[in-house]
């Protein structure tokens, strides 16, 4: 191993203008993968999580909710690029409902709350150096989105990968963009610092954060969630839900048997040989939404306390230099998770949501659903669940991409009807399309269409044969 990986890895990052704040705490944990930590967490050192109160049964009076939520921004994470999907451009910018995109639906989310409420409820975004133009140009649609003295959107830092043989920056000169990759979503609390976004807002009035991912439309702004953090005294809360069969290999929370604290349990850090006690949905039953709540005078005190470097738990993640080719230089990325803060701040806690709040789109199957009439749009701009979600499985040889699918799903097909929808090989989707019960298509062997008002059903499409072409 080199012994100035470290040194070439900060000077890297120097020259590239990368915040000193954000410099220092990828030295702490570059240190402690040096030192052997993988961040890995033991079923053995930790016990479940037990005695979550639910949102349904907590009571908060209007005029404490109503004083919460106006000093209550929204932040949402908004440095992925969709490449799991094909895309090349911000995730946020993907149409999701009609023509309105995520960054539509929220921005419209926003601005309805602030009507219902008189709340001031900023919008802010962090971007990456990826995403920043693009949405800050689609965001110009919203005059009205921006409060004096806040800015729209602040940026993610980067840090260099580093060669898994020697741990020194590693150098990609056919695509040196490669070179650097984000340092996970836990850079939020660096990066509100060293922009100066969290000052600003300390400084205009504002003291509590409602955080989620711009992919996440299910975390809509809610004053009663505001006025319950606000009461409960806690310095950072967490959503979390019931995990399901779906959930098994997912971020948890648990409790450290050593000191008591709650902890986020990702599944890159859970050891090999746990995997199953770790899946156990009855013994952990509650995963991360990634909807976090911040009082931002504690992270201010916090921050100030550490030199800027909160202490995060490490979370080392082995790719290769090039995503898309297997075969090149094997990486290690520094990583850490935002909800990880959580053990941080002694007197944090949890808040059991209904999966409401929690409407992910990680892949063309969830976007299908979202897309569909299981939901339907209220008037202050959330989706609200007809039915119960249907287990959707598209075939990923030719649905994987955003570009693949929309080919061949032409026209969202009605799943209010369904339970589950499995699709395998190359089918194209007409109009008026309804997905019954246990639905099914079978590889045709050739691409093949499912006609204008066929119904699909477990025995496949009826009602208008399978036209070839």
């Amino acid at each position: 191993m080199s012994a100035d990986g470290l040194d070439l890895a900060r000077t890297k990052m120097q020259e590239a203008g990368v915040a000193p704040t954000a410099v220092d705490v990828f030295s702490r944990f570059y240190q402690m993968l040096v030192d052997g930590e993988t961040g890995t967490i033991p079923e053995a050192q930790v016990a479940p999580l037990e005695e979550v109160p639910h949102l349904r049964e907590i009571d908060v009076a209007d005029d404490v909710a109503g004083e919460a939520f106006a000093a209550t921004v929204m932040i949402k994470l908004n440095g992925g690029l969709g490449t799991s999907m094909g895309m090349d451009r911000a995730k946020s910018l993907l149409a999701v409902r009609g023509e309105h995109t995520f960054l539509d639906v929220i921005a419209r989310q926003v601005l309805a709350a602030r009507a219902a409420t008189g709340a001031r409820l900023p919008l802010v975004l962090m971007n990456s150096f990826r995403t920043q133009e693009d949405t800050l140009r689609a965001l110009a649609a919203y005059p009205d989105l921006p409060v004096e003295g806040i800015p729209l959107d602040f940026l993610q830092n980067r840090e260099p990968k580093l060669r898994a043989d020697d741990l020194t920056p590693v150098r990609w000169p056919a695509d040196p963009g490669l070179e650097w990759c984000p340092p996970g979503h836990g850079d939020l609390y660096t990066a509100l610092l060293a922009s100066g976004t969290l000052h600003a807002l300390l400084e205009r009035g504002f003291r509590y954060a409602s955080v989620s991912n711009a992919d996440n439309l299910g975390a809509a702004p809610d004053a009663r969630v505001a006025g319950w953090f606000a009461t409960t005294g806690a310095p950072f809360a967490a959503e979390v839900a019931r995990r399901t069969p779906a959930d098994r290999k997912g971020g948890h929370l648990v409790v450290r048997r050593a000191d008591g604290r709650i902890v986020l349990r990702e599944s890159a850090q859970v050891p090999a040989e746990d995997a199953g006690a770790a899946g156990d949905i009855d013994t952990h039953r509650f995963f991360n939404t990634n909807n976090l709540w911040l009082d931002l005078q504690a992270l201010a005190a916090e921050l100030e306390a550490t030199g800027g470097v909160l202490r995060l738990p490490l979370i080392r993640n082995d790719k290769t230099v090039d995503p898309s080719d297997p075969g090149s230089t094997p990486v290690v990325q520094i990583e850490s998770a935002m909800g990880a803060a959580i053990e941080v701040f002694e007197g944090a806690t949890v808040l059991e949501v209904d999966r409401s709040r929690f409407l992910p789109v990680k892949t063309t199957n969830d976007l299908l659903v979202l897309r569909s009439d299981v939901y339907r749009a209220t008037e202050d701009h959330r989706l609200a669940a007809q039915v119960p979600a249907p287990l959707v499985d598209l075939d990923p040889a030719h649905y994987k991409t955003i570009r693949a699918f929309d080919q061949r799903v032409r026209h969202t097909p009605s799943l209010v009807g369904a339970t589950a929808l499995r699709v395998r090989g190359d089918w194209t989707f007409e109009q008026d399309v309804r997905v019954e019960g246990e639905a099914r298509l079978e590889d045709p062997g050739a691409p093949a269409t499912v006609g204008a008002g066929s119904t699909v059903t477990a025995d496949g499409a009826t009602r208008a044969a399978p036209v070839r072409g």
